[in-house]
């Protein structure tokens, strides 16, 4: 089946990643379908509209045109409001959507009966979830990076260097969830000689960051009063927190985060699926931090967008076998031959496939396996 696939560029603030790059146009010309690039879409991750056209494509000028003539879009980041109406009733949405943080955007996929499969429920058989692990990773190295930012002292943070020097402490940083995220995140803390404590719920993972890390982190099976204490006594906290698709749990209270020292850091990266500390709130490459109670929070929605070039190239390596598999049999067909795809749909029809979604704003839906059988 030959489709018009649709790359509009990304409009969210400091967005600069693409979700095709110039060699899946290729691919996807190859399967004989059609793509249509918006011109400049991928300037910010170092792709020339000359290459999109070498590989195939073809250039259009503005966002209307693309989603006009295309049946399958493929973004980066969800939809925001600007993009609503370019979006035409029973379209195909491949992207990242993290709906359980967004009730306006649930409704308009339904409503507008839009066919989405969001990157970050795709999930394997062993529970992985392929296409949003290398965003993970991404997000779980910077999130030390900007932690060690906004630890000094003209960013409002304490004045500390993350490894300290010889005769000097280094910085406690406690990162809670030992998922990707958690992992990347202890990884770097741990090479810029940073006390690290990493607590997870899970005690299989934590033997295999034992194993991984041979006794240079602190591992945790927390309970909130074990929480509390290494919270309050940290330089740095870092939320990695993820629960499948859901909204994230609010692990850290405000109170919590008043016990920390004037200048301290909290990092939440579970942002995007409304965040696992009391006081957070999304922010943007643009204005990145704000103080609350003390503490500078970082918690920028799109922390991989920041470095574009490597994170379109990490995402796309991973979405394109799937968008080559969507492309070909459409969203429908492509989940009911598919059962990670399956799990990755979040609407089809009009109908609300997710259930941790369903649960976050109160809403009906209908198991997909219903939808698709």
């Amino acid at each position: 089946m030959s489709r018009v696939i649709g790359v509009p560029k990304e409009i969210k603030d400091q967005e600069s990643r693409v979700s095709l790059q110039p060699d899946g146009v290729g691919e996807l010309v190859h399967h004989d379908h059609e793509v249509i690039v918006q011109s400049g879409a991928g300037k910010g991750a170092g792709f020339s509209d000359a290459e999109y056209e070498a590989a195939g494509a073809r250039l259009v000028a503005d966002a209307g045109e693309v989603f006009a003539s295309a049946d399958l879009i493929v973004k980066v980041k969800e939809p925001v409001p600007e993009e609503y109406d370019h979006f035409r009733e029973g379209q195909e949405l491949f992207t990242y959507l993290h709906l359980a943080a967004d009730k306006e955007l649930t409704e308009f996929l339904m409503e507008r009966k839009i066919n989405a499969i969001a990157y970050e429920t795709v999930e394997l058989d062993d529970g992985s979830l392929p296409l949003l692990a290398p965003m993970s990773e991404v997000a779980g190295r910077m999130s030390i990076q900007a932690a060690a930012h906004c630890l000094e002292s003209p960013q409002g943070g304490a004045g500390l260097l993350l490894g300290g020097v010889p005769g000097t402490p280094a910085a406690k940083v406690t990162i809670i969830g030992g998922g990707v995220v958690g992992t990347e995140a202890a990884k770097i803390a741990v090479g810029m000689r940073a006390i690290v404590r990493v607590l997870d719920i899970n005690p299989r993972r934590l033997a295999y960051l034992s194993d991984i890390f041979e006794g240079r982190v602190d591992l945790v099976v927390p309970n909130r009063a074990r929480t509390a204490a290494y919270v309050e006594e940290s330089d740095v906290v870092v939320g990695a927190v993820l629960v499948h698709g859901a909204e994230a749990p609010k692990l850290v209270s405000r109170d919590m985060i008043r016990s920390m020292r004037d200048g301290s850091v909290a990092v939440d990266v579970a942002i995007d699926q409304g965040g696992c500390m009391e006081t957070s709130r999304p922010t943007t490459h643009s204005d990145p931090t704000y103080v609350e109670e003390g503490v500078v929070h970082y918690c920028v929605a799109n922390i991989p967008g920041a470095v574009a070039r490597t994170s379109t190239l990490a995402l796309t390596s991973a979405t394109l076998p799937y968008l080559v598999k969507i492309a070909g049999k459409g969203v429908k067909n492509a989940a009911q031959q598919d059962l990670a795809l399956e799990k990755g749909l979040s609407t089809l029809d009009g109908e609300l496939t997710s259930g941790p979604v369903a649960e976050a704003h109160d809403l009906p839906h209908t198991e997909a396996g219903k939808l698709l059988a």
